[in-house]
């Protein structure tokens, strides 16, 4: 077992304290209790700052009251008043040592309850875009095997371009994993992969059954990097939905366009055939529309979502134009 210094902080000040104590009390001379109570001081600040709670503050009471009584013996038969007032006098510079030490061990535990914190956030950063990213993909490979199940036996040939699409889907997953792993990677100063954005919306929405991009390189230009990556966040959680909710939906119309509030991202579906229902829900993980809308509006845009004339459903995200934003 390795004892640190700090572990001996404690126990040194309760030996200090008892051996002034018992000087102060036999009557030693001056000389030596005041060594004491300078030994004692800085201890009293240590041991407040660095020793185990269930230790620090019974020696630290311990401490305060030796170096309180260290004069009583040297005023002989003064009155209380004066024991008392001399006693008070050399608590002070105890209880202010004391108080130093708690201070810092306050401000420490503070510091380390903030780190802890930003950790928490960051790691539930990192699966909440393992979450969104990677359960694209997924469905998109259960949507693909589903129909390759049907087509297998009539139509051969769908079946390999469905199996063909499971396998980009699953190399694009084992990216977004990767991704994180290098994100991860960053944490302990190694080097990182870049946060996906809108240069990725073609092959994000070639990839997806019946969509259609309708891009202005311009206006994808016109967007901040926080922004470029939360529209195409925007964009994967919007095609995610579409494949739960309405899996019949002909036609998926992906678009970046310039409007007069700035820069728009819209998703918009045909109406669902058989039972699904081309709505945007709420998902038990706590992401969906609410938890994206805050990364919309942390990136100084607006979210929108809402059923269409016709029955398709509508994905509207805005953001602010940057000039020269990724330039």
């Amino acid at each position: 077992m390795t004892v640190t210094p700090r572990a001996l902080y404690a126990p040194s000040l309760a030996l200090a304290a008892t051996l002034l104590l018992v000087a102060s009390a036999v009557g030693a001379p001056a000389t030596w209790t005041l060594v004491g109570v300078a030994v004692l001081l800085p201890l009293l600040g240590l041991t407040a700052r660095w020793a185990a709670g269930r230790w620090a503050w019974p020696c630290c009471l311990l401490g305060g009251v030796a170096v309180a009584f260290w004069p009583v013996s040297l005023l002989g038969n003064a009155g209380w008043p004066e024991v008392s007032g001399a006693a008070l006098f050399w608590a002070l510079p105890a209880a202010g040592a004391v108080a130093a030490g708690g201070y810092l061990r306050r401000q420490a535990g503070r510091a380390r309850r903030a780190v802890t914190e930003a950790r928490r956030e960051q790691q539930l950063e990192l699966a909440r875009d393992l979450h969104d990213f990677v359960a694209h993909d997924v469905s998109a490979i259960v949507v693909q095997a589903q129909a390759a199940r049907f087509v297998a036996g009539q139509d051969p040939a769908q079946a390999v371009a469905a199996l063909e699409r499971i396998e980009a889907a699953g190399l694009n997953a084992l990216a977004t994993m990767d991704r994180t792993v290098h994100a991860l990677r960053v944490a302990g100063g190694g080097p990182t992969a870049p946060t996906p954005g809108l240069a990725e919306l073609p092959a994000l929405v070639e990839r997806f059954e019946g969509g259609v991009l309708e891009a202005d390189p311009a206006a994808v230009a016109g967007l901040s990097r926080e922004a470029d990556s939360t529209a195409y966040r925007v964009a994967v959680e919007a095609l995610t939905n579409v494949r739960r909710h309405a899996p019949g939906a002909a036609v998926v119309t992906v678009a970046v366009r310039r409007t007069g509030t700035g820069i728009e991202l819209s998703v918009a579906n045909s109406p669902a055939g058989g039972r699904g229902r081309g709505r945007w829900t709420r998902r038990r993980s706590g992401t969906g529309l609410e938890g994206l809308r805050g990364r919309v509006e942390a990136a100084q845009g607006t979210l929108t979502a809402g059923a269409v004339d016709g029955g398709g459903w509508l994905v509207r995200a805005v953001f602010p134009a940057v000039a020269g934003a990724q330039g």
